[in-house]
C-alpha cells in the first residue's frame, strides 16, 4: 500500500517539475502565460465513507491551470509591436479560423498584411466610411504602402484684410506694373497630378468700399471679381462669401484647373494690409512615411502629403473564463465550451484593456525567483516520496528475512 502511495506522489512530484520547468523554459517568450499544477488527494472508502481509519491512497494530478497574469510592459522600437494592458487578446486567423494570442510581436508580410511570425493574420474592424468601424465584420489588416494620391486644389481660403485708406490707383491694371494694384497675396496650388504652381490674388480698389480680386495662376489670367464692404468693414458682396474664378489650362497635361476664393472673413478695416490665414484644399502625391497605432487600437496611415488613412481598429477578444481557453501552442488560444464564446469589442471600452503600440507584453514568469523556489518544493516531495519507497523496501526486505529463518 504503501509502496502504491508514494507512487502517486513521485508521479504528482514530476508533474509538478514538468510545469515548473515549462514556466522557466518559457521566461522568455512574448505574452506566455504560465501554469500552475493542482493536486488532490485520493481515498478508497465504503460507498456510504463509514470507515473512520481509512489513511487515504496517495495523490492525483487535478488540474494544470493556466494562471493569465499581467506580464510586464516593455517598450521597443516597432510600431507594429503592440501590448495590452488589462483584459482582452489579440484575434488572429491562421487561415482555419480565428485565435487568440496575447502575443503582439507582429510584422509587415511581403503582399502588406500584419501577421505573427506563423503567418496569422491580425483582425480588424474595417472603416465604414463615415469616419467609424464596422464592428459587425472582422478583416485582415493591410497596410497600404501606395502613394497617396494627388488632390487638385479647389478652393482657397483667404482672411485677409484691405486698408480702407488705400487710393483707386491711377494705372490700369497689369501684373507687370506694381502702381497699378493696391495688394497681391500669392499662393501655392496643385493640379490635378499633384503639380505645384504659384496662384496669386491682386487686390486692385475700384471705389469707396469696392475692390477688384484678379486671379492668375503661373500668369495664366483666371478671372476677375468684385467684392465690397459695409460701413463697418465686413464683407458685403458676394453675400456667400466665395468668388469664383474661370478653368485655367495648365498645359502640362493636367486638366483644368478652377479656383474659388472663400472670402468669408476678409475685412476692409483701417490698419495696413494683412494677407492672414491662407488655406488651400489640395495636395501633391505622397509616399507612406508612418504607421500608427492608438491606445484605442485605431491604425492610421500617414504620408509625406500631410495626408492620413484610418486603415482598421484592431479587434479585442474577451472571456468569461479564460482558463478554459485551449492551449494551441505558438502563445496562440482556441475558445472551448470551458471558456465561452469570445465577447468581442476594442482596447479601453468597457472591461478591455488598453493597447500600447511599440511595446511588447513579457512572459508573466520573467521573474523565475517563484519559479525556482517552486522547483525546490517539487524536488523535495519528490526525494521525500522516494524516501518512502525506500523505506517501505527495507520493511520488506526485513520481513521476508525474518519470515525465511
Amino acid at each position: 500500500m504503501a509502496l502504491n502511495t508514494a507512487l502517486t506522489g513521485i508521479n504528482a512530484a514530476q508533474t509538478d517539475l514538468n510545469v515548473i520547468a515549462n514556466n522557466i523554459a518559457n521566461a522568455n517568450t512574448t505574452g506566455f502565460k504560465g501554469s500552475r499544477a493542482e493536486f488532490a488527494d485520493v481515498y478508497a472508502v465504503t460507498g456510504l465513507n463509514l470507515n473512520s481509519t481509512a489513511t487515504g491512497s496517495g495523490v492525483r494530478t487535478q488540474d494544470v491551470a493556466q494562471q493569465f497574469g499581467q506580464g510586464d510592459i516593455e517598450t521597443t522600437n516597432n510600431s507594429l509591436d503592440m501590448a495590452i494592458s488589462g483584459n482582452g487578446f489579440f484575434v488572429v486567423n491562421d487561415g482555419s479560423g480565428p485565435v487568440y494570442t496575447r502575443a503582439g510581436a507582429f510584422q509587415k508580410s511581403a503582399d502588406d498584411y500584419v501577421e505573427t511570425s506563423a503567418g496569422a493574420k491580425l483582425q480588424v474592424y474595417p472603416p465604414n466610411g463615415i469616419g467609424g468601424f464596422d464592428s459587425s465584420t472582422l478583416t485582415d489588416l493591410k497596410l497600404v504602402s501606395s502613394q497617396s494620391n494627388a488632390t487638385a486644389t479647389s478652393l482657397i481660403t483667404l482672411n485677409s484684410n484691405l486698408p480702407a485708406s488705400a487710393t483707386v490707383p491711377t494705372n490700369a491694371f497689369s501684373t507687370s506694373d506694381a502702381t497699378s494694384f493696391n495688394a497681391a497675396t500669392p499662393v501655392t496650388v496643385y493640379d490635378s497630378q499633384g503639380g505645384s504652381h504659384q496662384a496669386t490674388i491682386y487686390y486692385v480698389k475700384t471705389g469707396t468700399n469696392a475692390w477688384d480680386a484678379h486671379l492668375y495662376v503661373d500668369g495664366n489670367n483666371a478671372g476677375t471679381q468684385p467684392m465690397t464692404f459695409d460701413t463697418s468693414g465686413n464683407l458685403a458682396t458676394p453675400t456667400n462669401g466665395t468668388l469664383a474664378f474661370g478653368a485655367v489650362n495648365l498645359g502640362n497635361g493636367s486638366n483644368p484647373l478652377t479656383l474659388s476664393l472663400n472670402i468669408t472673413n476678409s475685412t476692409q478695416f483701417g490698419t495696413d494690409f494683412a494677407a492672414g490665414s491662407i488655406e488651400q484644399n489640395g495636395f501633391e502625391a505622397g509616399t507612406l512615411s508612418n504607421i500608427d497605432i492608438d491606445s484605442k487600437g485605431v491604425v492610421t496611415a500617414y504620408y509625406s502629403n500631410n495626408q492620413s488613412t484610418q486603415l482598421g481598429q484592431i479587434a479585442i477578444a474577451n472571456f468569461s473564463n479564460v482558463q478554459g481557453l485551449r492551449q494551441l501552442g505558438s502563445t496562440n488560444w482556441a475558445a472551448s465550451g470551458d471558456s465561452g464564446v469570445p465577447q468581442m469589442g476594442t482596447a479601453g471600452t468597457g472591461t478591455f484593456g488598453s493597447l500600447q503600440s511599440g511595446a511588447l507584453e513579457t512572459s508573466n514568469t520573467a521573474d523565475t525567483t517563484a519559479q525556482l523556489v517552486n522547483m525546490i518544493k517539487a524536488q523535495r516531495n519528490y526525494q521525500a516520496n522516494a524516501q518512502v519507497l525506500s523505506t517501505d523496501s527495507t520493511l520488506a526486505n526485513t520481513l521476508f528475512s525474518a519470515v525465511s529463518r
